[in-house]
């Protein structure tokens, strides 16, 4: 399994002090890109993606979600999410639109960072057969997308991955052993 680790910038309050929500402003963004992933032993596939966001996460919406799991694990984290509004959708290729629950933007030094968190995965790949059963715990999705001024940029998808904290900081472990990386990310 590989380990990411953006969710610990996702989720660790420190460092969310550089969010920049005023880009996504009050319509809301769209972005399309390519998702590839190759295999070790070098298959490969492709997918459109739709990546939909509605809002950025304010501040203390995304304090509130970050001590929740912090003293309370990933039930903590759900019951937390419970009535909070969604911040957009994925949408792989033609499959239904899965709701984002966490958006948080941050600015870079080549435009933004855009983190967008599903409270159920999008797909389970790599378990050898589309619609695989979910493994438990990886019930969570993550989307890294670094746009600049003009929305282009390119990113990763984590599908399926489980949140854990360990050793006081969030790690994320990802499903799947490949990376699907984002390719040609474009606002429309």
């Amino acid at each position: 399994m590989r380990v990411r680790l953006p969710l610990l910038c996702l989720l660790a309050p420190a460092l969310l002090l550089a969010t920049t929500s005023a880009a996504i402003g009050q319509t809301g963004e769209t972005f399309t890109a390519t998702a590839t992933v190759k295999t070790a032993g070098g298959a490969s596939a492709t997918a459109p993606v739709t990546i939909k966001v509605d809002r950025a996460m304010p501040q203390a919406e995304a304090d509130k979600l970050a001590t929740a799991f912090k003293t309370g694990g990933v039930a903590a984290l759900r019951a937390a999410l419970k009535g909070v509004k969604p911040t957009g959708s994925v949408t792989l290729g033609t499959g239904k639109p899965t709701a984002s629950r966490i958006t948080i933007e941050r600015a870079t030094d080549k435009g933004r960072l855009l983190t967008i968190v599903s409270d159920q995965p999008i797909l389970h790949l790599g378990a050898g057969v589309p619609n695989a059963k979910p493994k438990t715990g990886y019930d969570f999705s993550v989307v890294d997308i670094e746009v600049d001024a003009k929305g282009s940029g390119a990113g990763t998808l984590a599908p399926a991955v489980k949140i854990e904290l360990k050793n006081g900081a969030f790690v994320v472990s990802d499903f799947a052993s490949e990376l699907v990386q984002l390719t040609a990310v474009s606002k429309k």
